[in-house]
This record gives structure tokens, C-alpha cells and sequence, in this order.
């Protein structure tokens, strides 16, 4: 049985339901050993690598192993790929199940397991790595769509922190109709209105339907003649988000050119703050991705390949 130290802080990915449910989960661990509410944060990979670390024991779900992490008393629960062999933190890693089940694992050595979480955590497990021979897949996408559709806190909120409460929601009637009828449509569409970014990479224009089926699908259907599909979100804020899809594990090394990161072959990256909007995102891309020099002027920085997105835009 794995020993754990008690948690200042719980972390955890606030992009997706493998990040909601392992954190809800890690909560659930921490009041059960500790008897002890212990506040529970979540982020998107921008943010999370913004944030300052003072806590002295934390635990950490479904965000990548680094270097700044290997604290003691840290532990870190997690399935992406890493470069680091932690030599003060206790790291929980695998690459072939997703942070639910690794944290769900840990649960049910607390005689915390139950069948609905039992069904919950499977399906969680399918959508986040991408199981499509699975004969679930497709509901657990669905499962994994209600986090992208409503957000992580929303989601929180309306299950009072009890993720037993995802299983066999309402909510999952509104997935099926839009997948239904929104997805053939969004798929043709977008298969009409590929950009191309460089000779290898593709930018998908969805405008309706699931983002991510639809780019599987053509992925999967090679509709397109370019291995890495990109999808490109504006928050609220302001800031570009960048999704990557592949099949043969292309896109991660796209998305570290972006300093992203995540799966070979689902990841992403938060493109710079300067970028604004769609079309820049686009010019910055292409830059990034196709780097030769510009009027004679080595692109080999930041600040250089900003003043080449405003020689082009001129």
C-alpha cells in the first residue's frame, strides 16, 4: 500500500474529465486518511506553469512531471510523458492508464471503490486515451464532452464534488443529440475548409459539431493530406489555445515546438500573449512551423519572429 503525506494543496488539470475526476477522487483519498477537507485547484497547462509552488506537501494530478515538482513531500499522480526521474518527490506515473484510474487505484486501497465509480473511471479512461476499439468509446466521449461543454468548476458545482453523480447524467441525452446531428454537419464543413500550415500540418476551421471527433475522423478517414491536425480556440481572455491531433505521434513534437505538451498523439499549447486573434495565430504558426529566414534575418527569437508576423501583415 502506497504511504502518502498529508496534502496542503490538491492540483489538478482543469481541461478535461480525467482532470476533474482525479482531483475529485485525490479529495476524496485526502478526507478519508486525513479527515480533512483539503482545498482542491485546477488549471489549464498556461496557467499551471505560471503559478508559484510555496506549499510544502501537495499532491498533483494529471499535469506532467517536471523538474519543479520534485519536492518532498510532493507527490505526483500522472500519465504524460516525462524527461525527469524524480529524486525528492514520489511519483506515481503511467503512461498506459490515465491520472483517474492511477488515482482511483490509489482509492481502492482505502476500501474506497464502488461499481459506479468502478463504471465511472472506465469510461474516463477510454476518452482520455483515445481507446477507440473499445466498444464504449463512443459514450465515453460523450462522458468526456460534458468538461468541455460546461467546464470543470460548472461540472463541480452540479454534482456537489460527487463524481458519482456524472454517471448516467441528464446531461448526457444533450452529448447524444449534438453528436447526432451536430457532428456529420461540422464534419463536412471542415473537411471543405482545411488551411494548411506547413507541408505536415493542417489547421481543421470547425464552426459546429465535436471538435475533437471531427478531426479524429478525418484523421482516421485520411481526408486530408497533412498527419497533424490543429484546432485553434480564443478564451475569454483573449488567449489562443491550440489543440493537436495525430495518429502515428507527430503531434507532440509539433506542440513542443509551441512549448506545449501533453500525448503523442493529443496535445496542446497556449500560443503567446501577443497573439490576439485568429489570423495572427495563423501567421505566428506558419512561421513557427515553416522556419526559414525572413529578408535575410535568421529567425532565432521571439522578438524576431514577431516583427516578421508585422512585416506581413504590412
Amino acid at each position: 500500500m502506497v504511504s502518502l503525506p498529508k496534502p496542503d494543496v490538491i492540483l489538478t488539470h482543469e481541461s478535461d474529465l480525467d482532470g476533474l475526476l482525479s482531483g475529485l477522487l485525490l479529495r476524496r483519498l485526502a478526507r478519508q486518511l486525513f479527515d480533512s477537507d483539503v482545498p482542491l485547484q485546477a488549471y489549464h497547462n498556461h496557467n499551471w506553469r505560471q503559478r508559484s509552488l510555496p506549499e510544502k506537501s501537495a499532491w498533483v494530478s494529471d499535469l506532467t512531471f517536471e523538474l519543479r515538482l520534485d519536492k518532498p513531500n510532493w507527490v505526483v499522480i500522472d500519465h504524460h510523458a516525462t524527461d525527469f526521474t524524480p529524486k525528492y518527490a514520489q511519483l506515481i506515473h503511467d503512461l498506459n492508464k490515465s491520472a483517474g484510474l492511477l488515482c482511483y487505484e490509489l482509492c481502492q486501497q482505502h476500501e474506497l471503490g464502488t461499481a459506479k465509480l468502478d463504471r465511472l473511471v472506465h469510461l474516463n479512461n477510454v476518452a482520455d486515451l483515445f481507446l477507440e476499439d473499445d466498444p464504449d468509446f463512443v459514450l465515453a466521449n460523450d462522458y468526456a464532452n460534458l468538461v468541455k461543454t460546461y467546464q470543470f468548476w460548472n461540472l463541480e458545482a452540479l454534482i456537489e464534488g460527487n463524481p458519482e453523480r456524472l454517471l448516467d447524467h441528464p446531461l448526457l441525452e444533450v452529448m447524444e443529440v449534438k453528436r447526432r446531428i451536430e457532428d456529420p454537419i461540422g464534419f463536412a464543413w471542415t473537411k471543405g475548409n482545411i488551411t494548411e500550415l506547413s507541408p505536415s500540418v493542417g489547421l481543421a476551421n470547425t464552426v459546429i459539431g465535436n471538435t475533437n471527433q471531427i478531426v479524429h475522423q478525418l484523421l482516421e478517414q485520411r481526408a486530408t493530406p497533412y498527419p497533424v491536425l490543429i484546432t485553434l480556440f480564443r478564451r475569454g481572455n483573449g488567449m489562443i489555445l491550440v489543440s493537436l491531433r495525430s495518429r502515428n505521434g507527430e503531434a507532440l513534437k509539433v506542440a513542443e515546438k509551441l512549448q506545449g505538451g501533453g500525448h503523442a498523439n493529443a496535445c496542446g499549447a497556449v500560443l503567446p500573449r501577443s497573439v490576439q486573434n485568429i489570423p495572427d495565430a495563423i501567421v505566428y504558426l506558419r512561421q513557427v512551423l515553416n522556419p526559414s529566414p525572413a529578408r535575410g534575418t535568421p529567425l532565432n527569437n521571439l522578438e524576431s519572429l514577431f516583427d516578421a508576423i508585422e512585416l506581413a501583415k504590412k
